[in-house]
């Protein structure tokens, strides 16, 4: 497979037809198509989904404000996966299958209305441990995507018809083992998740072991980075009304402007990070691109802490919770670290040269942990070390540009 920088030498598109004309076939779409970028109903769709990701951290910030740090976490990793796994599956399958006729999305529609509900259902899960509406959402999405890749099989033939068929199979099979969680005691639910999460992510191994999906790389590239971009913005968004409200209700807002320049820095560190470099071109065949995908479990989670996180740090600073400082400063230099992590493990490493480059963020990691002991200065310490972060990267970068270009020309006169 070739990354999609050579795409323009590829076969153009098939036209397609308006979507209120006709039911077009569900075909597999060139992987080397030219301009191949996101829809508008995908970014409708990303948009629904994230209502259900603000749900969650909304839900976790309750949950750590009231003394349950550990069954909160459990509990939106738990919701977290539900919203990203189906998001994940679409992204994927769209990729490789849209047509944008009207029954493509009017199935689309379906599965909106599946987050919706499973947003709706997150607040139970996590105050009552009552997961039914969470489960139902997951079904309805879920069970779409069956829809979606029976159809596939349905103009498909030979290896390609095998592996839509063991997608929709593993689907069902998977959906029926999620059961376990509205049937089985309480305390057994946690190992439900782990079974089930990880017979999920095996589906995708087993149904493409002899056919692989015709994704197209810098699609999905583009997909990924508009979600983390959406879920940067929900963060934002969480924290700038935490910090309106206690100053409004508080009159804190000299002690509130730490908290938001810190988080601010933080979150366009964030964005800095990621967008800093076009992963397309790493992403050549489904072993890269599965480690790269399953992995942004983490990064989009974590993101979604952060905000969450600020919240927590905002409601201690007012004294609307009992949490230490210690504890209020976790909340986010935690899962900033684990952010700039995996955005290093999963995307930024591949374009780093030399040792001091790569050290960069896995450095920066390990010193926004250490602001959490700073007190009430954790989170502006913790944003200014990530701009540092974002300083010496462009520095290095510049740095090994003009050691190339003097290389090459000193090369040039030797020859």
């Amino acid at each position: 497979m070739t990354s999609s920088s050579d795409s323009a030498a590829g076969p153009a598109p098939a036209p397609r037809s308006h979507p209120t004309r006709a039911l077009r076939p569900l075909t597999a779409r060139g992987r080397h198509e030219a301009h191949r970028a996101a829809s508008s109903l995908e970014l409708l769709f990303d948009l629904c989904f994230v209502v259900a990701v603000a749900q969650a951290g909304m839900e976790l910030v309750h949950a750590v404000a009231e003394g349950h740090a550990g069954q909160g976490i459990l509990n939106y990793a738990m919701a977290f996966f539900a919203i990203w796994w189906a998001w994940m599956n679409f992204s994927w399958f769209a990729s490789a299958y849209d047509n944008d006729d009207v029954l493509y999305r009017v199935v689309t529609l379906v599965q909106i209305a599946g987050v919706l509900v499973l947003a709706a259902g997150i607040s139970r899960g996590f105050e009552h441990h009552d997961f039914f509406l969470v489960w139902l959402g997951y079904a309805i999405m879920r069970l779409a995507m069956v829809a979606q890749w029976l159809r596939a099989a349905r103009w498909a033939s030979g290896a390609e018809r095998r592996m839509a068929l063991r997608y929709a199979g593993g689907v069902l099979l998977c959906q029926i083992g999620w059961l376990g969680l509205l049937l089985l005691p309480e305390p057994d639910r946690p190992w439900v998740f782990l079974v089930m999460a990880i017979a999920e992510l095996c589906v995708p191994v087993f149904a493409e072991r002899a056919h692989a999906t015709s994704w197209h790389p810098h699609h999905i590239a583009e997909r990924y980075g508009l979600f983390t971009l959406i879920v940067l913005g929900e963060t934002v968004s969480a924290a700038t009304i935490a910090v309106k409200s206690a100053a409004d209700e508080h009159d804190a807002l000299g002690d509130l402007l730490p908290i938001a320049a810190g988080g601010l820095l933080i979150v366009f560190s964030a964005w800095w990070i990621y967008f800093v470099v076009p992963i397309h071109g790493h992403l050549r065949s489904n072993r890269e691109s599965f480690l790269w995908g399953y992995g942004h479990y983490l990064i989009l989670a974590s993101a979604a802490a952060i905000g969450a996180g600020l919240e927590v740090s905002v409601e201690q600073t007012v004294g609307k919770t009992h949490l230490s400082t210690l504890a209020a400063a976790s909340a986010v230099t935690l899962p900033t670290a684990l952010y700039l992590l995996t955005v290093w493990a999963l995307h930024a490493r591949y374009f780093k040269a030399g040792l001091a480059a790569q050290l960069v963020l896995p450095c920066t990691a390990l010193l926004v942990v250490c602001c959490t002991f700073l007190g009430d200065w954790a989170v502006l310490a913790a944003g200014l070390v990530s701009a540092l972060a974002v300083a010496a990267g462009v520095t290095l970068t510049a740095r090994g540009a003009r050691a190339g270009a003097g290389g090459n020309e000193t090369g040039s006169h030797d020859s």
